[in-house]
C-alpha cells in the first residue's frame, strides 16, 4: 500500500515553481527549495526523485496552466485582433509591473536547460508548438468570421506571433523605453493585417 504524502504536494509544487521562476535551476539550492516547499529531504526524493525531477514537474505544471491562459484570453473575445491586441499589450504592461525580471519561467527554462538537455529542450519547444496550435485556431476564427484575411497563411503567422511573444517577454527583462516596447506591439499587431 503506498503511503499518503505527509505534505500539500499542490501548495509544496507552486513554492518550488516559484523558487526555479525566480533564481533558475542551477542557482536554486535543495535547501532553499525545501525550506521554501516546507517539507524535508526525504519527501522531496520520495515524491519528485530528484532535484531535476522536481524543477520538471514544476515547468509542466507552469506551461499547463500559462497555455490554459493564453487559450482562455484569446477565446474570451469574438474579434481576434482584439483578442491579440489584447494579449500583447498585457504582456507589455507586466514587463512593467511586479517582477519584471522573472520573465516567463519556461522561457527561461529554454534558455537555461535546454541547450544542455534534450527532455527540457523536448518540453519547452511542446510549449512554443501549443502556443502556435492556440495562435493558429485564433487567426483561423479571425479568418471564417472574414476579419483577418483568407490569403494569411495562419500557420506561419501563429509561429511568428509566438515567436514575437517569446522576443518580447525576453526584452521586458531588460526594462527597455516604454515607447520601444510600444512600438514593438504595434509592429507585432501589424502583422495581422
Amino acid at each position: 500500500m503506498a503511503r499518503q504524502r505527509e505534505f500539500d504536494e499542490e501548495k509544496a509544487l507552486v513554492a518550488a515553481m516559484q523558487l526555479f521562476w525566480e533564481k533558475g535551476f542551477e542557482a536554486t539550492s535543495l535547501s532553499e527549495l525545501t525550506s521554501r516547499m516546507e517539507i524535508q529531504r526525504p519527501s522531496l526524493y520520495a515524491a519528485y526523485g530528484d532535484k531535476k525531477g522536481l524543477f520538471e514537474a514544476a515547468l509542466r505544471k507552469y506551461t499547463s496552466a500559462h497555455a490554459a491562459h493564453i487559450r482562455s484570453s484569446l477565446q474570451s473575445f469574438s474579434s481576434a485582433k482584439e483578442a491579440f491586441r489584447v494579449l500583447f499589450e498585457e504582456l507589455a504592461a507586466k514587463g512593467h509591473g511586479k517582477n519584471p525580471n522573472w520573465g516567463c519561467f519556461c522561457i527561461n527554462s529554454m534558455v537555461e536547460m535546454a541547450p544542455h538537455d534534450e527532455k527540457f529542450e523536448i518540453l519547452t519547444r511542446e510549449h512554443q508548438m501549443y502556443l502556435s496550435v492556440i495562435f493558429q485556431e485564433t487567426i483561423e476564427r479571425g479568418q471564417r468570421s472574414g476579419e483577418l484575411g483568407s490569403d494569411l497563411d495562419a500557420k506561419r503567422l501563429a509561429q511568428t506571433l509566438v515567436v514575437s511573444l517569446i522576443g518580447l517577454t525576453v526584452i521586458l527583462k531588460s526594462r527597455p523605453e516604454q515607447a520601444f516596447v510600444d512600438r514593438s506591439v504595434e509592429g507585432i499587431l501589424a502583422l495581422l493585417g
